[in-house]
């Protein structure tokens, strides 16, 4: 989808072209981490860029450990936090850690499609489960389908594609269900992007056998600069063996260390994040707009994607009927759930605006 918007830029200029494929934010990060950034470059430290302990510089682990703690009412210390190359970087380095060939990692559908190369990365075999109808965990399906092999459930709230948040009755069902040797990984690089004064809940605090998998990709509108953690709290019995692998796995598979300056900024400023009103004046006027031409588009409660039905079940030839109009639209089917699209509102409300005619043209012919 990315090279067939640049070829139809070429052709029908870039004011007639509307991607909403790529989750890439599209406003500036706040000033706090602008600000952050100046003084960690000029400041006058030795080795300011040179290699570090795998895990991190230790000053910036002990400054995470100590918000999440206040946050999640979990105590952790320095010792259970690793700085990684983002969460994607965090999430492998958990899979290498515990995966053998042939072990089982669980992943809800409609899910982040990379999640599936992660597993296969180490060896891992995918077990799809699906949600209910508003697209939160099914916890009788998940227990059907744990198995002898089953070593990791990913979870993702705010969820990419739909915009869900994950409900806290849902998480204490889901800890019900959950033992030796299972790990839950709660994947949250959307968890500040919320509408409506949702708040999601902490699943750190909800479910025994979760770790966390955090990037500031979102939150501060630095998707290029890969900075997050991985927290893996002291309660787990196998705590220490997980740490040590995972600050194993962090070097081998070539992250080596998450960027220094960005480990030094965002301890500096690690709640700093984009103002949501912007994505949520979009939010509303798309799924308005959409849901007046006749379309199922209910609003997400987190993220910045809507995640419509698409009018006729075959998705993929209706995101092809868009493409006519200009609109770049990624169909459900790749996220596991046909009948579906995914519209990323990271773009200005003026093409928002200007699109909406190609939105009505295709569900009417």
């Amino acid at each position: 989808m990315f090279e067939i918007g640049i070829q139809l830029r070429r052709e029908r200029g870039p004011e007639n072209v509307f991607d909403y494929t790529l989750g890439n934010p599209d406003v500036e990060p706040p000033e706090a981490v602008i600000d952050a950034l100046r003084r960690v470059v000029v400041e006058d430290r030795p080795l300011s860029h040179g290699y570090m302990p795998n895990a991190g510089l230790p000053d910036v682990r002990a400054a995470i450990a100590r918000r999440l703690s206040e946050r999640v009412g979990t105590p952790l210390t320095g010792e259970d936090v690793i700085m990684t190359v983002g969460a994607a970087g965090a999430i492998n380095t958990l899979l290498k850690s515990i995966l053998d060939p042939g072990d089982e990692a669980i992943v809800l559908k409609p899910y982040f499609p990379e999640y599936r190369f992660y597993i296969e990365n180490h060896g891992g075999r995918v077990v799809e489960v699906e949600t209910d109808e508003r697209f939160q965990p099914d916890i009788a399906r998940i227990a059907a389908a744990i198995g002898p092999r089953t070593r990791a459930i990913l979870l993702n709230s705010p969820n990419n594609p739909t915009g869900a948040v994950y409900h806290a009755d849902v998480l204490r069902a889901l800890d019900a269900i959950v033992r030796d040797p299972v790990l839950v990984i709660s994947d949250e690089p959307y968890r500040t992007l919320t509408y409506d004064g949702v708040e999601p809940p902490e699943t750190l605090s909800i479910v025994g056998r979760a770790v966390l998998a955090f990037s500031w990709s979102k939150a501060m509108a630095i998707a290029g600069e890969r900075i997050g953690y991985l927290a893996i709290p002291p309660r787990l019995a196998e705590a220490a063996q997980l740490r040590g692998a995972c600050t194993f796995a962090n070097r081998i598979l070539g992250y080596i260390n998450a960027p220094a300056i960005w480990q030094r900024v965002v301890a500096q400023v690690p709640d700093a994040t984009v103002d949501i009103r912007e994505y949520q004046a979009k939010r509303d006027r798309l799924c308005d707009a959409l849901n007046a031409m006749g379309y199922e588009a209910p609003r997400p409660q987190g993220s910045y994607y809507v995640f419509p039905k698409t009018p006729i079940p075959d998705d993929i030839a209706f995101t092809g009927l868009l493409l006519r109009e200009g609109i770049l639209a990624v169909p459900g089917t790749g996220f596991g759930r046909g009948g579906y699209m995914r519209l990323s509102i990271t773009l200005p409300m003026s093409a928002i605006e200007r699109s909406l005619a190609g939105f009505e043209r295709a569900i009417r012919g």
